[in-house]
C-alpha cells in the first residue's frame, strides 16, 4: 500500500487562509454584489452580540474588505435579499441561495428544538404557537417584546425567556418565521414567505442532494478536512453521512486522504480534492499585512484545527455566578502573513469615540520590532474605523513583550 502523502504545515496554511479569503489584501468596495459575493465564498458569517470593539460579523467582514463599513451589511440582507439568516452552528448570515439546503435543516431541528427548549425554557411556549403566527400575519413583523403580553417577563438574565419569546425562536429555527430585519440586535420576525424570495422559498432539494452539496461545498471552503469537520462547517449533515460521503468520494477518486502536518510537525488524516492537491502550488503566499481578527472569523471559530494548524491557543474562560456557568471570554487574534501573530484586548468606549488598546500578548518568537508594530498600529486604525471610534489610547504597559 503505497505510503499517505504529507500536507506540509505552511502550504497548508497558505491553503487554508486563502480559501478563507485572507491571502490577498483585503481590497474591493464591501458593499452590494461584492459582499453578497464574499459572503457566497465563506459560506456564511457568524452573528455575535458581543460588541466590546464592533460585533463579529462586522469584524469578519472588514477582515477581508478594509472598506467594509457596519451599516453596508443590512441592505444586502433586508432589502436586496441576497443573503438570510438561520443556524450553522450558531446564528449566522447565509447566501440566500443555500437557503433549500436549510428546508432539512429546520425540519431535522424541529423536533431536537422543542424537546431542547421544554428542558431549557419556562414551560407554556407550544400553547403560543399560533397567538404568534397570528399577530405577525394580521399585523406584520415584530420582535419578542411585542408578543406575550401579560406574560411574567424573565429576571434571570438573558436566557430567561418568556413563552411567546421562546415560540418565537422555535417557529424561526422550524421555518415558519424568517428574521426580516434586525434593529440594533434586535430580531425582527415575519412569515417566512414574507421574506424569502419565491425562486429560493419554492425550491427543494433530496437530502441526498443536500449531504452530497453540503460535504463538498465544505471540503471547497476549507480545502482540507476531517468527515467530522465536513459535518460541522454547515451543520447541515450528520457526522454518519459526512462519513458515508467521503468513504464513497474516495472510492470515486474525488478526494484523496492525506496526513495533514500541524505547527508541531504532528500530523493527523484528513481529506483533500484530488484537484487541489495536484495544484498545490499554485496557492498563493498570504500578504504581510496585519489583520485585527474576530475570534469567531470562520478560519479561526474550529478551536482545535487553529491550534494544530498555527500552534494559537487563545481562550480565557470566566465563571459567571447568575448563569452558573462558565462562559469564553475572548481576546482578539492577531494574523500577519501565515501566522498568528498575538492576541491583543481592546474596548470602545462610544460616548468619547475612543478605543483604549489594554494589552497585546505576542506569541513566542515574535519579535516586537518598530516596523511590526507600526502595522500593527495601522491595522488597530482600520479596527477603529470600523467601531466609529476617531481616537485610540494605549495603556502604559499595553505591550507584554
Amino acid at each position: 500500500m503505497p505510503a499517505i502523502p504529507v500536507l506540509p504545515n505552511k502550504i497548508a496554511r497558505h491553503l487554508f487562509l486563502d480559501r478563507h479569503g485572507l491571502s490577498g489584501r483585503p481590497s474591493g468596495s464591501g458593499k452590494g454584489p461584492d459582499l453578497a459575493r464574499l459572503i457566497d465564498d465563506l459560506g456564511f458569517v457568524q452573528v455575535d452580540s458581543i460588541n466590546t470593539v464592533a460585533r463579529a460579523h462586522h469584524m469578519i467582514l472588514q477582515a477581508r474588505r478594509q472598506s467594509y463599513r457596519q451599516p453596508f451589511l443590512d441592505p444586502v440582507v433586508t432589502r436586496d435579499r441576497m443573503a438570510f439568516e438561520h443556524w450553522t452552528h450558531d446564528a449566522s448570515i447565509i447566501s440566500m441561495r443555500f437557503f433549500p439546503h436549510w428546508r432539512h435543516k429546520m425540519e431535522r431541528s424541529a423536533v431536537k428544538t422543542r424537546a431542547n427548549f421544554k428542558n431549557w425554557r419556562r414551560d407554556g411556549f407550544e400553547d403560543k404557537f399560533d397567538a404568534v403566527l397570528r399577530q405577525i400575519a394580521d399585523h406584520g413583523p415584530c420582535c419578542s417584546a411585542d408578543v406575550g403580553a401579560g406574560e411574567k417577563r424573565g429576571s434571570g438574565g438573558w436566557w430567561d425567556w418568556h413563552p411567546s419569546k421562546t415560540a418565537l425562536e422555535y417557529l424561526w429555527r422550524k421555518g415558519d418565521l424568517s428574521v426580516c430585519h434586525r434593529k440594533g440586535f434586535r430580531k425582527y420576525y415575519d412569515l417566512t414567505e414574507n421574506v424569502i424570495p419565491p425562486e429560493y422559498l419554492n425550491a427543494r432539494t433530496h437530502i441526498e442532494d443536500t449531504v452530497d452539496w453540503a460535504c463538498a461545498s465544505a471540503l471547497d471552503r476549507l480545502g482540507f478536512a476531517t468527515a467530522t469537520e465536513l459535518a460541522n462547517f454547515w451543520d447541515l449533515t450528520t457526522k454518519t453521512e459526512a462519513k458515508a460521503w467521503c468513504s464513497a468520494a474516495l472510492k470515486s477518486g474525488a478526494i484523496q486522504e492525506v496526513n495533514l502536518e500541524g505547527h508541531d510537525h504532528s500530523l493527523r488524516p484528513v481529506f483533500v480534492r484530488a484537484d487541489t492537491l495536484q495544484q498545490l502550488n499554485q496557492t498563493p503566499p498570504p500578504t504581510s499585512q496585519i489583520r485585527v481578527m474576530s475570534p469567531f472569523d470562520p478560519a479561526l471559530r474550529d478551536r482545535k484545527r487553529a491550534e494544530h494548524l498555527f500552534g494559537f491557543h487563545y481562550r480565557i474562560e470566566v465563571f459567571v455566578p447568575e448563569a452558573k456557568r462558565i462562559y469564553g471570554y475572548y481576546v482578539f487574534p492577531v494574523m500577519e502573513g501565515d501566522q498568528l501573530i498575538g492576541r491583543i484586548d481592546m474596548k470602545c468606549d462610544r460616548a468619547s469615540e475612543t478605543m483604549h488598546i489594554k494589552a497585546f500578548w505576542p506569541e513566542p518568537g515574535v519579535r516586537t520590532i518598530p516596523a511590526r508594530l507600526k502595522r500593527l498600529e495601522n491595522a488597530l486604525q482600520r479596527t477603529a474605523r470600523l467601531a466609529k471610534s476617531k481616537h485610540i489610547t494605549f495603556a502604559t504597559d499595553w505591550l507584554r513583550a
